[in-house]
Order: C-alpha cells, then sequence, then structure tokens
C-alpha cells in the first residue's frame, strides 16, 4: 500500500474523504454501534496505508456522555421517567384542540430536560390517542412531535450535543469573545429551537386533509374492523388517574435538581471551585461540573430512592447512550486523523467559501449528519474541521441546529415509531420515500432554528448580520 502515500496531498485527500462516507454510508445502514465500530476500518487504512498517525479521540466528550447517560438511565430505571410523563400527558389532555402545537412543545422539554430525544417513544401512543379521540389527523402532531423531540436535544442542559459542542468551542484557539462556554451556548439554542418548534407546531395545524374531507380515510372508515382498531383502547399506555409512587417522584426530583444547578453553575461562575494549575487560578471547567454532577445525582437516585442497580444497564436509555458512545468514539477518532494533516490545504480550499457564504457552513454541517445519523457525532467529525479552516465560532454557535439532518430518509427509530403508532396511517412513508410526513416539519424546524440561532447569536455580539 507504499503507492499511497506518493500520490500528490489533494488526490490522498480525496481518497480518504471516499474511504470516511463508505464507513459512515455501510455504518448508518447496519445501525447500531456499527457506526462507530467502521471507524476502525478508516483508521486501519490511514495509519498502515496512508501513514497518518492517529489522532486524540474525543476523551473528554465521551466521559461526559457516560456520566449523563448514567444519571438519565438511573432515571429511567427508578420510575422517575414515569411522572415527567404523567405531568406531559394531562397537560395535552387538558387542552386537545391544540394539540399540534402542544404535542411538539411538550416532547421537545422532554427532551431538554432528560437530553436524550428517545423519550417520545412513550409519549407518542398518548398524542395518537388524543388527536383521533377528537377528529384531528394524527400525522398533524405526530410527525411534529417526532421532529421537536429531535430538535429539543440542541436546547438540553444534558444532551451529548451541547455538551460536546461546549467542549469543542472551549478547547478552540480561535476564542469566542464574550463566550464563557456552556450557559452562552444554551442562551441561543434554547430560544432558536422553540421558536423553530413552535413554527413547526402552526404549520401542523393545517397540514393535509382534515379526517372529515379525506375522501381516503373515509372509506376505510366503512370497514368496521378498520373503525375498531382505529379507536382502540389506549388506557393501558395512559398514566393519568395512575398513582405513582413517592420514590418516583423524588427521582425526578433528584434529577431536575442536579440540572438547576449545573445551570447556576455555569452561569454564576463565581460560584464554581477555583483551582491553581501552572501557578494560574482556573475555575473547574463546566465539563467537569457536568460529569461530577451527573454522576452524583445518579447515586442521589440510588440511595433516596431504592432503585435495583442491576436495571440501570438494561433500560433504552443506557443502551442508545452506549451506542451513541461508541458512536462518537470511532467517528471522532477517524475524522480528528483525517484532518489533522491536511488543515491547511482544506483552509486554502473551504476556508474563503465559507467567510464570504456563511450559510454554506450550516449546510456542509447538515449534509454530515445526514450520513451519520448523529448530532453529537456530526458536531464531533466537522467543528474540529471547521475551526481549524477558519470558521469563525460564532457562526457554529448561531448554526448549531443544522446538526440535525437524519429526517431526510425516515429510518431514524423516533420516526418509524411515529408511524406505527398512527393507526390511521395518516403519518406514513410516500411512494417516492422521499415525500414523507417528516421531511417538511424537519425543513421547516432546521431552517427555522437557524434562522432564529443567527439573530439571536448577532444579538449576543457573536455574529454580525
Amino acid at each position: 500500500m507504499s503507492f499511497l502515500t506518493s500520490l500528490n496531498e489533494g488526490t490522498q485527500l480525496i481518497i480518504q474523504i471516499i474511504i470516511v462516507i463508505l464507513c459512515l454510508f455501510f455504518g448508518a445502514k447496519k445501525g447500531g454501534m456499527a457506526l462507530g465500530l467502521l471507524g476502525g476500518v478508516a483508521l486501519f487504512i490511514f495509519a498502515f496505508g496512508f501513514k497518518i498517525a492517529p489522532d486524540k479521540p474525543a476523551i473528554e466528550v465521551m466521559l461526559t456522555i457516560l456520566a449523563v447517560v448514567s444519571a438519565s438511565a438511573t432515571l429511567q430505571a427508578s420510575g422517575g421517567l414515569e411522572a415527567m410523563l404523567q405531568i406531559a400527558e394531562k397537560i395535552l389532555r387538558k387542552n386537545p384542540r391544540f394539540i399540534s402545537i402542544l404535542a411538539p412543545l411538550v416532547t421537545c422539554t422532554l427532551t431538554v430536560l432528560c437530553g436524550t430525544g428517545h423519550v417520545v417513544y412513550t409519549v407518542l401512543p398518548i398524542i395518537y390517542d388524543i388527536s383521533i379521540k377528537n377528529n384531528i389527523r394524527p400525522e398533524r402532531p405526530m410527525a411534529a412531535s417526532s421532529i421537536s423531540a429531535q430538535l429539543g436535544i440542541l436546547a438540553s442542559p444534558v444532551s451529548v450535543a451541547v455538551v460536546t459542542l461546549t467542549s469543542l468551542l472551549l478547547a478552540s484557539k480561535s476564542h469566542l469573545a464574550g463566550f464563557d462556554g456552556y450557559i452562552d451556548l444554551l442562551k441561543i439554542t434554547i430560544p432558536a429551537t422553540y421558536i423553530g418548534v413552535l413554527i413547526v407546531g402552526i404549520y401542523s395545524m393545517f397540514r393535509g386533509k382534515s379526517l372529515e374531507k379525506d375522501k381516503a380515510f373515509q372509506e376505510r372508515l366503512k370497514d368496521p374492523d378498520f373503525k375498531a382498531h382505529l379507536y382502540g383502547d389506549t388506557k393501558e399506555s395512559s398514566l393519568v388517574g395512575k398513582k405513582l409512587a413517592k420514590r418516583q417522584w423524588a427521582a425526578m426530583w433528584i434529577f431536575l435538581g442536579a440540572i438547576v444547578i449545573v445551570a447556576i453553575l455555569g452561569y454564576f461562575k463565581e460560584l464554581r471551585p477555583v483551582f491553581e494549575v501552572h501557578g494560574k487560578a482556573e475555575s473547574m471547567s463546566m465539563v467537569n461540573i457536568i460529569q461530577i454532577f451527573m454522576l452524583l445525582a445518579g447515586t442521589c437516585i440510588l440511595m433516596f430512592t431504592k432503585t435495583d442497580a442491576n436495571k440501570i444497564s438494561q433500560n433504552a436509555v443506557f443502551k442508545s447512550g452506549m451506542i451513541a458512545l461508541v458512536a462518537i468514539f470511532g467517528i471522532s477518532w477517524m475524522a480528528n486523523t483525517m484532518f489533522s494533516v491536511h488543515l491547511d490545504m482544506m483552509k486554502d480550499v473551504l476556508g474563503g467559501v465559507i467567510i464570504s457564504h456563511p450559510w454554506t457552513y450550516a449546510i456542509m454541517l447538515f449534509v454530515i449528519s445526514y450520513f451519520i445519523n448523529s448530532q453529537a457525532a456530526a458536531l464531533v467529525a466537522f467543528v474540529p474541521v471547521a475551526l481549524g479552516i477558519g470558521v469563525h465560532p460564532g457562526l457554529i454557535v448561531a448554526f448549531a441546529p443544522a446538526c440535525y439532518a437524519y429526517y431526510i430518509l425516515p429510518i431514524y427509530p423516533s420516526d418509524i415509531a411515529a408511524i406505527q403508532f398512527d393507526r390511521s396511517g395518516t403519518t406514513h412513508i410516500g411512494r417516492f420515500v422521499i415525500n414523507h410526513s417528516f421531511i417538511i416539519p424537519g425543513l421547516i424546524g432546521v431552517i427555522s432554528a437557524c434562522i432564529f440561532g443567527y439573530l439571536i447569536a448577532a444579538g449576543a455580539g457573536y455574529v454580525q448580520l
């Protein structure tokens, strides 16, 4: 394979990019941990074929993921997540007319609180039940809710993506004036995300034909079996009226309390411990703050709610988090290794384009996210490169929502779940696959969140209009 090293740098980079894209493509197709494992294939070729020294994987990010996932999984194992969902269901059932707006806001908020969009699965049957029994086209809130749950990741204080982006920006040599990390990022992403979700909800209120005007639906309704299936009993999935144990409420408040403390320490830097490092006084980093308080939250839940520790590693939150951890490991190591040796050339080729047309950064991040199927992994793969080639950190903050593109093809678990839970068939995959129920809400949400993210970032002085 020595002939590879004899090629000029441009040809080597093209070959390496093709290798990375193939690994991402087959990894996303296989699903699960394959995305991270296939990073090893690229690393093998880079090291043994191109003689490129492996760069460092994103250890800080990976450890933070581990801490956050451990706390969130403990919350689910304790039953504390059910307490959150019961509150959410009460809100939705009291306001059925506005389900298309309220449901996306609720699923987004659950993601913000828990740090993962996988909480949407439990809410989807409830959203369907409220919609169909109030003669509202289920596609409207169902598709919007799935999309909004994923949009909420960039607004969550305990999400992997937010922690990842904060770490990357703070570790960068290109420091953003007035930006101190964690809370400053959330000041941009939280309002931008919620504005995007609200716009998605408003659009969804009017999308598609009303059930009474949908001739195909009305024709199917004549079938008594279909009608019985359509309005089937969903009481089993309802949490309203169910008496939850005190320990479940205690677990919820412990988890939320930890998030509040993390936010306070992020906002008031003077409250953080100060250490002497190489003769200089430095406050504890927010990365360490998050790691410590997430582990502490998990410990407190275990101690005060008598949760079975063996159940933590068996639930959906833990399993999905570990898959994300492996994906970040393989993808970040692969991407950092490839781009580290080509930064100067990429700066010459791409730097001028992005500086002249800032929106092109958002498009590049969007495309990478489509291939990777993970917001955090997309940020890990592209943000260091963007910073290395001279992209202004303010743009990276402003266009953070652009890292969500895996709704383009309806293969993500939450989208598939929304289709399955909608027994009316209105939430669907179209004849041409790309024309499915999630594509327009997804584009509206991401584009509007990016636009408002840019405007809010401009107001904060991070970018210029």
